[in-house]
């Protein structure tokens, strides 16, 4: 073809900058064309068979010459939207490295052999070991991803460094400055508890894209060209890593393919590539495809990707299976190659390694498409507002205490006691308490929650995105019914098709086992003892078939001579392979044998259409009647060989046969998976299917369970839909069938970003993983893909959906819990604090010493521990719950000012009715302040908690009631000892606690008034 030498002076790049090269010639015509250089028509019109120039830049130059590019291609270069590339994606469109990896394969599958050679720079003979270890020098090993393992002290820092922490450690500091060493150990512990939490979180999580590497650990078979004068073409084996573009690699059953492949030549090839589609069944491979920009990437048959296994053996697509372990592969690779059946092989040529291949392009995103957390976002806005809060009050109470006092250090003391009081201390306490809670009612459902963070995100999943296989089907097939070539049930057909599973040794798959299940369970009587077996011819990809020679007991033992006896050969297999060996067909009303007519032909394709359109899975039957001496010509001889017959003499042997029907199967549903979904739907959590099976039995599938299909569309639709219409119609589609994995991962970005939802997303195995690290909520199985496990923040022990229903409940309980603790900690606190203030201001001492401040602030700390069981209202866990930006802050200013209300009411009742008594003091004062201060923080979480009357319309649960009596009953008791004494307390008189009954039962009064306007306004309480 090329002389090598040639070809290696054209390169000025490495191999892979092929791709980049490419792509920003592509990107230099499109300036080209804005700026007003000749248009694209007549670039066209110029000869672009001049071999002497460069064969990449007529690519360029003339692209329908050599191939027709795909739409995302013209969109590219200007006849179109260009693909918004950034951190947050909306999942519309393509990024631009996906665009470049699209549109190199397409340019590869629609180009000569020749063609190709040329784009990678190499040669028929392959590449010299020289140029090889220069391009992998250049390009570095072939691995899926760059993916640099972060190191644990940046996890450590990473999870360290949060506002909320910094203000507790601050705190804890100024703790033990003021002499409480308690309240500082606690707040230090609580820091602990946070960052090791998220730091273990961090660092399990950050090893899930590691486990891309299991796909490069094995030796390829690489054709290479050694010698200077006279060159000589070697099969070597390589090592993955060490595969550069260029090379040349031969594969059978269970070899890998090292990256992007296109294929030279094939023999019966097929791989399994259910780790980027998602189907089970195997697709057919050839290398002498023509291929359009109108067929999906992942169909292309000339393209092969990093796939885990080439196979090619019985019952692959006639059974609905396909086997990924290279084991049972191999073992199988090796009957095919002494004989029985079809062996596939195949030479192709590396095109693509490393992180410019599909695979890499596609995973490359993990970790890196997250939704940003608003409950987080949330918690950080809040620490910075209490920070900016903290030092202005305390700069204020410090200022006018020492203008009173003129003492500097108790003055500091006092204003580091405010800052204190002004912090919710418990929140990553109660936080990570109640996603602890949660998290083990979740594992009593046999459920591993691996986030805890997820729980509370369960609380506001509004969209649950569902993989059908196995998740919402019992991945295992049945019948549903045996019909003839008129579509009417005939048990003759039942009957054959049976006596072919029963007999057939090679290997029995799953739609063996449904025909005699059904026919087991269902109390037919075919008597396979009256029926001895002969010989068989096992399936194989070329046919899609398998046959049985069968002989009637009754036969056998009269002892006929062989040319007289009646013997049965029984073939099913696909339905167009079937009908393709019959001559004959049963006629429905006489029984009698008539011609298989071109009329008959198209009926019973017009009929297989309709079952497979209603998401059915078909087989044809077809029997035909042998005589002994046609039996030994063809077939039996052979047979005895131990080969397999050819294909000649297959032809022979199934021909002339009588087409008998159809079976056909289906993947039930779950019996629970209806009811969990019902149960979904009623917690307003709607449910998307998201599969790569196709259309019609996703829709049989979602029709079963009640899921409305009104709406559906498929994957290569949404390629041609502009950024507008691709979100419309994702919003509006409940079922989406033939997805890839990128494009079930821009699914998901698309309902985050453009529909504002919460997602969670179901899968279990490799081409769910995108999608399962960008939803807020991923799920996995236990049985799932070991990447789709380590990327899920939750897994199932069993595929079971009513154990999600559960866990929506608890996360909006969690949910509610933290956000009853968050409301009423921060009103709280910033109503005490500003009564502080007032009362600093107003009086000429201070409202409280520094040391019994911070006493109360931590018997109201302590208090607060038994909110994670707290329960909700059942209202409250019907909906989804989302944090909002501004409702905390408008909730604040509503209930903040009720606080402040009733301390203010207890400084003037204090100031006006005992002044005038020789018992006011300044300890008097204290005491009094002390006990209602805490009375009102520990009282406002029964006021805040719900939306109805408490107490009377509706009771907290028993820990809390605890919990509030306990600490209520110490701070009211502390006066009245000898602790107290030390504090500086003085007994209080049975009259004051009278006007806290009186005050208590006003401040609820207000407080349920501002409630229920609140409510009345934002619809909406917590």
């Amino acid at each position: 073809m090329h002389n090598f030498s040639t070809v290696v002076a054209r390169s000025a790049a490495a191999p892979n900058g092929l791709l980049k090269d490419w792509w920003l010639r592509l990107k230099k015509q499109r300036r080209r064309k804005i700026m007003g250089f000749p248009k694209f028509s007549s670039i066209l019109s110029a000869n672009a068979n001049n071999q002497n120039g460069s064969i990449q830049e007529n690519l360029i130059k003339n692209p329908r010459k050599y191939l027709t590019f795909p739409r995302s291609v013209f969109n590219y270069l200007g006849l179109g939207r260009l693909a918004v590339s950034g951190n947050k994606s909306d999942g519309s469109q393509r990024s631009e490295e996906e665009e470049k990896v699209y549109s190199w394969l397409y340019a590869l599958a629609q180009s000569d052999k020749d063609l190709v050679f040329e784009y990678v720079r190499s040669t028929e003979r392959g590449l010299s070991f020289t140029e090889a270890e220069r391009r992998l020098r250049e390009n570095g090993p072939n691995v899926p991803l760059e993916y640099t393992f972060p190191n644990w002290w940046h996890l450590l820092w990473h999870a360290f460094f949060h506002p909320f922490n910094i203000i507790l450690i601050i705190l804890s500091a100024l703790s033990y400055v003021a002499s409480d060493s308690p309240n500082g150990c606690i707040m230090l512990i609580l820091v602990f508890i946070s960052v090791s939490l998220r730091f273990y979180q961090e660092y399990t999580s950050s090893k899930a894209a590691m486990k891309l590497s299991e796909f490069v650990r094995c030796p390829i078979k690489v054709q290479r060209c050694a010698g200077r004068v006279i060159q000589t073409e070697l099969i070597v084996q390589v090592d993955q890593r060490d595969i550069v573009p260029g090379d040349i690699v031969f594969f059978e059953p269970g070899d890998l393919f090292p990256g992007d492949v296109r294929l030279l030549s094939s023999k019966n090839l097929s791989v399994s590539q259910s780790s980027l589609t998602g189907e089970s069944w195997i697709t057919e491979k050839t290398a002498d495809a023509k291929e359009n920009q109108r067929t999906p990437l992942l169909e292309l048959k000339n393209i092969c990707f990093m796939v885990r296994v080439t196979v090619e053996f019985y019952g692959g697509e006639l059974n609905g299976i396909s086997y990924s372990d290279p084991v049972t592969v191999k073992k199988y690779a090796r009957r095919a190659q002494s004989g029985v059946g079809n062996y596939s092989s195949g030479m192709g040529l590396v095109v693509s390694t490393g992180c410019k291949t599909y695979m890499s392009t596609m995973f490359s995103s993990i970790g890196k498409k997250k939704p940003p957390d608003g409950f987080n976002d949330g918690i950080r806005c809040i620490s910075y507002v209490l920070i900016s809060v903290m030092l202005v009050v305390m700069a204020i109470i410090i200022l006018t205490d020492y203008l009173k006092s003129h003492d500097v250090s108790e003055s500091v003391l006092f204003g580091l006691s405010v800052a204190c009081a002004l912090t919710p201390n418990m929140l990553p306490l109660i936080v990570n308490t109640s996603l602890a809670k949660g998290a083990l009612v979740m594992a009593r459902d046999r459920c591993i929650v691996k986030s805890l963070a997820v729980i509370r995100d369960m609380g506001s999943m509004d969209i649950l995105c569902i993989d059908k296989t196995g998740t919402l089907t019992m991945n295992h097939a049945i019948i549903v019914n045996h019909l003839d070539s008129w579509g009417s049930p005939q048990e003759k057909v039942l009957r054959f098709a049976f006596l072919n599973s029963y007999f057939k040794t090679d290997q029995k798959y799953p739609l063996d086992d449904a025909i005699l299940a059904y026919v087991f369970t269902n109390g037919y009587r075919f008597q396979p003892s009256k029926w001895s077996k002969i010989d068989e011819i096992p399936f194989d990809f070329i046919r899609r078939r398998v046959s049985v020679i069968l002989e009637t007991e009754s036969n056998a033992s009269q002892g006929r001579s062989s040319q007289n006896c009646d013997r049965f050969m029984i073939t099913k297999g696909a339905l167009e392979e079937v009908m393709r060996v019959c001559s004959f067909i049963e006629n429905v009303d006489g029984g009698e044998i008539v011609t298989f007519s071109s009329e008959d032909y198209q009926r019973i394709l017009n009929m297989g259409e309709e079952l497979s359109n209603r998401g059915l899975r078909i087989i044809g039957v077809a029997i035909k009647r042998l005589q002994m001496v046609c039996l030994n010509i063809s077939v039996l001889f052979l047979l005895k060989q131990g080969s397999h017959p050819n294909m000649a003499n297959e032809e022979i042997t199934e021909s002339d046969m009588v087409f008998l029907g159809v079976i056909t199967f289906f993947d039930p549903p779950k019996d629970s998976a209806k009811q969990a979904l019902w149960r979904l739907a009623e917690k307003g959590v709607k449910a998307k299917v998201l599969t790569g099976d196709s259309l019609s039995l996703a829709v049989r599938i979602c029709e079963e369970l009640g899921i409305r299909t009104t709406n559906v569309t498929t994957g290569p639709e949404l390629e041609l839909l502009n950024q507008d219409d691709f979100h419309e119609t994702v919003k509006s589609a409940t079922v989406l069938a033939r997805l890839t994995p990128t494009q079930k991962l821009r699914v998901v970005q698309s309902l985050q970003t453009a529909g504002e939802h919460v997602v969670g997303f179901l899968g279990d195995g490799v081409n769910d993983s995108l999608a399962i690290d960008a939803a807020n909520v991923g799920i996995s199985v236990d049985s799932g893909a070991s990447v789709a496990k380590d990327l899920a923040d939750i897994i199932l022990l069993e595929k079971d959906l009513n154990v999600l229903v559960a866990g929506v409940e608890n996360g909006r309980l969690t949910y509610g819990n933290t956000m009853k603790y968050i409301k009423m900690s921060v009103v709280a606190n910033i109503g005490s604090v500003l009564s502080l203030l007032i009362a600093t201001l107003l009086l000429e001492f201070e409202p409280l010493t520094p040391r019994q401040l911070l006493t109360q602030t931590f018997l109201y700390s302590v208090g607060q521990i038994a909110i994670p069981w707290d329960k909700m209202e059942e209202d409250y866990v019907k909906t989804p719950q989302k944090w909002s930006e501004r409702s905390l802050p408008i909730f604040i200013l509503w209930n903040g000012p009720v606080c402040t209300l009733c301390d203010l009411g207890n400084l003037v009742f204090l100031w006006y009715y005992y002044r005038d008594y020789n018992i006011f003091d300044v300890k008097f004062f204290h005491s009094a302040w002390f006990i209602e201060g805490l009375l009102m923080q520990t009282l406002i979480f029964h006021l805040i908690r719900t939306e109805k009357i408490p107490f009377i319309q509706e009771i907290s649960s028993w820990p809390v009631i605890c919990s509030t009596v306990v600490i209520s009953a110490i701070g009211i008791a502390i006066p009245f000892t000898k602790v107290g004494e030390v504090m500086g307390f003085t007994n209080l008189p049975f009259s004051y606690f009278g006007f806290l009954v009186v005050l208590f039962l006003g401040y609820f009064t207000v407080g349920q008034v501002v409630k229920r306007m609140y409510i009345l306004i934002y619809r909406k309480w917590l």
